[in-house]
Order: structure tokens, then sequence, then C-alpha cells
């Protein structure tokens, strides 16, 4: 990193890689979750939920290059390996072992809710002191709401699909 780029950081340097790590260990396990997921869905509504799930993990791949090459700007190294990226990461990889569209949605609503935990932590320990980091978290943060919120509204439907079948 730039001598320079470095010195405007207003907090510990490796504190905030190890933040990043844990974000970017996160984002590899969202991806492979979404990817993996839309892979095995069953049940109804799966074409509608699969689209979602793709789309979600192409997403998550994107934010594990900005926080990989945010890292890397500070100096740091990505987390080397996937058993690394389990060990690292403050959010669970709900492998799909039931395919069912409810229960992968609810898997990934779950993941989502740890991913904004997960930026808004990253915001919190940034702002007023690397507003380059903060600005790449809020970005993030902004897709994984709306991640939340486009599974939810899945859920609804499924939900009120079982209801007018009864």
């Amino acid at each position: 990193m730039g001598t320079r780029g470095r010195e405007i950081i207003g907090m510990d340097v490796e504190q905030l890689i190890t933040l990043l790590n844990q974000a970017y260990a996160s984002e590899w396990l969202a991806y492979y979750q979404y990817w993996l997921g839309a892979k095995l869905i069953k049940g109804p509504m799966k074409d509608a939920v699969a689209a979602e799930l793709n789309l979600h993990a192409t997403e998550e791949l994107n934010h594990a290059v900005l926080v990989a090459n945010r890292i890397i700007q500070l100096g740091g190294t990505p987390v080397l390996t996937p058993e690394g990226w389990g060990a690292v990461s403050p959010c669970a990889y709900d492998a799909p072992a039931d395919p069912y569209v409810a229960v992968l949605l609810d898997q990934n609503i779950a993941g989502e809710q740890c991913a904004i935990t997960t930026y808004k932590g990253l915001m919190d320990a940034t702002k007023d002191k690397d507003m380059v980091t903060y600005n790449m978290a809020l970005t993030i943060l902004e897709q994984e709401v709306e991640h939340e919120e486009d599974l939810q509204s899945l859920q609804e439907d499924l939900e009120l699909m079982a209801q007018r079948v009864q």
C-alpha cells in the first residue's frame, strides 16, 4: 500500500485487516451457499428462487473481490483457503443438505442478516477513521439489505401460496 494511504487510516491497520478478512471469508461462504443452493433447490417456486440465488451468488463474489482488493491495498493477505474461510467468518455456512425451497430461503436470510451485522460493525469501526473502507462497507451493506428484502419477499410469496393451497 502507498505510504500516505496507510498513514491516513486512524486505527490499527492489522485490526482493520482482521475485520476485512472476516467479511472476505463470509462472502466466499455466502457465494458458495447461494451457488450450490441454486443448483440443488426443489419445491414450489424453485425457478424464481434459483434465479435470485444465482444473482445473489454473483453479487457476493463481487463483494469478495472488493474486500480482497482493500485487504491487499492495506498490505494484508486475504484468507488463503476455504478451511480458513470457515475458521475466520463470523457467519455460519449452512450447507443445503435439505434443498427444499423454504429451508434454503431461511438459511440464506440468516446469512444476509449476519452479513448486515458484519458490515454495520465494519462501518462502525471505520467511521471517521478510514473513509475508503467505510464507503466500501456502505456500498456492500446496501446490497446485503436488498438481498435480505428480496429473499423475505420470496418467502412471503411462498407462504401465501401454501395458505391458498390449504
